[in-house]
């Protein structure tokens, strides 16, 4: 790339983040607005007198829901900003590894790759990580996934949405690839698989539910081919799986893999290379010993 194109493009970034973080701040005042207006829309439909402290903006207030729409009369989070754009288009995945990965973390990221259509597994190398994000945008992206490992077993992926953000960081365990599983691997389907995200029921549930969901296109109907992330006291287990039809009522399942466990232990407001960004959630130690309370 040209020096003047990429300058370009650093200044284009750094604009969009400029105003996305704007955006943000405003967040807590639209949301005093937004429950406002939704007091006088309450009182007006019950016929209601107002609460004594909207009287005051009441005539202001009352011209901003008049100009309503479906769309603006409900209240947005950052959160919107994100992902405003996600099922418009088919995201596109660079899926990596750690430095100097071993030959099982190459298969496994060569395994991970399959499992996201139109996703492309770049090598490393000796990138820092702020040049391989930096690349990823450039390249227009939309999510980069990075597999790490120790002593040779994976054991972390690392989930980034570009190019604002978030940064979902998982331990990972009990990966079993595809030539491990007992039986045999079904063939990896290329199609555009249906997603099951079962069991995330909070607003922190929801949020990581999006953010795995958005590494996906939008499937086919008649597609055959399933992914399924199954929350079970904040572990989300990963299956991969084909079906066919043994009958009119009859349904069998054959398992494609990869398959392994997760556990989330950082939710960061930014990319990877953005270390000071705002952390979402964080696991902390005392939570291990805590009373049992669902967090996803």
């Amino acid at each position: 790339m040209a020096p003047s194109s990429e300058a370009a493009s650093r200044r284009r970034q750094t604009r969009i983040r400029r105003e996305y973080l704007y955006r943000k701040s405003l967040s807590g005042r639209e949301a005093a607005s937004y429950e406002q207006k939704r007091l006088i829309r309450t009182a007006l439909a019950q016929g209601k007198k107002l609460p004594t402290e909207l009287r005051a903006s009441y005539d202001k207030l009352s011209s901003e829901i008049q100009q309503e729409d479906a769309v603006t009369q409900s209240a947005h989070s950052h959160v919107d900003d994100e992902y405003g754009d996600a099922g418009l288009e088919d995201p596109r995945v660079c899926v990596t590894t750690s430095r100097d990965p071993s030959s099982r973390l190459k298969q496994f990221a060569k395994e991970v790759k399959l499992l996201f259509p139109n996703a492309t597994r770049i090598n490393r190398g000796n990138n820092r990580v702020d040049e391989l994000i930096s690349s990823c945008k450039e390249s227009e992206f939309t999510d980069v996934v990075v597999v790490q490992e120790t002593r040779g077993e994976p054991d972390g992926i690392v989930v980034c949405h570009l190019p604002l953000g978030p940064t979902a960081f998982f331990t990972l365990s009990g990966a079993v690839m595809r030539h491990d599983i007992e039986g045999g691997a079904a063939p990896m389907s290329e199609a555009y698989p249906h997603i099951i995200l079962n069991n995330f029921n909070t607003e922190l549930g929801k949020r990581i539910g999006n953010v795995l969901k958005c590494l996906f296109p939008v499937p086919r109907p008649d597609t055959r081919r399933i992914v399924t992330f199954s929350n079970d006291n904040d572990f989300i287990s990963f299956r991969h799986h084909m079906y066919s039809k043994t009958g009119k009522d009859d349904v069998t399942l054959h398992e494609v893999g990869p398959r392994f466990e997760m556990r989330l232990y950082q939710l960061r407001l930014g990319t990877l290379d953005q270390k000071d960004a705002e952390n979402e959630y964080v696991l902390r130690p005392y939570q291990n010993t805590a009373a049992r309370r669902q967090l996803l």
